[in-house]
């Protein structure tokens, strides 16, 4: 993917050092709509003066807008907070240190990646669970006879992405984002058809009928299997990246890289 030069410019306009910058949401997990933004996600480096002084730093930078014509939603954490958060069952972050939609990268940002998959657990199951089940309510009250309009494509697709994720997560050690690739395994013949009209279409493209019966059985399906995953997984119960972490922090903010 050919990096546009307005997310550079983003990224260099950052306050802060980064240690990366990646690309989430639609695009990162292969269903981009023309006029979907694009997600910048990554982690900052607060200067050592701001983390022992008296004064409160800013631990998160969101900046959004239209930039020559392009939504961009940036958010970065300062990586203490990030590095928290990797030792969480948090999925989310994980999949943004290990996008391959790469803006901006660091040798620290290599360490990262190595260690993020000492950071991985079973209970990562627990993430893609609960993702799921939030983007299911959506949808099903879209598909409400007294709701406003027709359902989206867009909640329907990441109640596949996130459960098919977490499944491949369970069964592999490996994380995957991106539907079309986790689809070359479990080869589901429908969402070829919901992915083309999520991406042919726009952000906010509904379906002309949900067949509700149906993406009931097969959420369901999904999640059992999630669960059996998450029963036969090997991964460990707690994550073992805690001191590679805490090394890496220490060099950075010692460094004032």
């Amino acid at each position: 993917m050919t990096i546009d030069p307005r997310l550079q410019q983003q990224v260099n306009n950052h306050p802060y050092p980064l240690l990366f910058a990646t690309i989430s949401g639609a695009h990162l997990y292969g269903f981009p709509s023309p006029d979907s933004d694009f997600d910048l996600r990554g982690a900052h480096l607060l200067p050592l003066e701001e983390v022992v002084g008296l004064n409160p730093s800013l631990e998160t930078i969101e900046k959004s807008g239209i930039h020559d014509g392009l939504e961009i939603d940036l958010v970065t954490h300062d990586a203490k907070k990030f590095f928290e958060m990797m030792l969480k069952k948090n999925g989310y972050v994980l999949e943004q240190v290990l996008s391959p939609l790469i803006v901006h990268t660091t040798p620290e940002h290599d360490e990262l990646k190595a260690i993020a998959t000492d950071c991985l657990t079973k209970h990562h199951a627990h993430h893609y669970l609960g993702f799921a089940t939030t983007q299911w309510k959506l949808f099903q009250k879209e598909c409400q006879p007294n709701h406003a309009g027709l359902p989206r494509v867009k909640p329907l697709l990441y109640v596949y992405r996130v459960l098919l994720t977490g499944i491949h997560l369970m069964r592999t050690d490996e994380v995957e984002a991106n539907l079309i690739h986790l689809n070359e395994t479990f080869k589901l013949p429908y969402l070829p058809d919901l992915i083309d009209r999520k991406v042919s279409g726009t952000e906010k493209v509904t379906l002309d009928q949900a067949d509700m019966s149906f993406h009931s059985q097969e959420y369901e399906r999904l999640r059992s299997e999630l669960e059996e995953a998450f029963e036969q997984c090997t991964l460990p119960e707690q994550p073992s990246g805690s001191a590679a972490l805490n090394d890496l922090l220490v060099r950075l903010r010692l460094d004032g890289k």
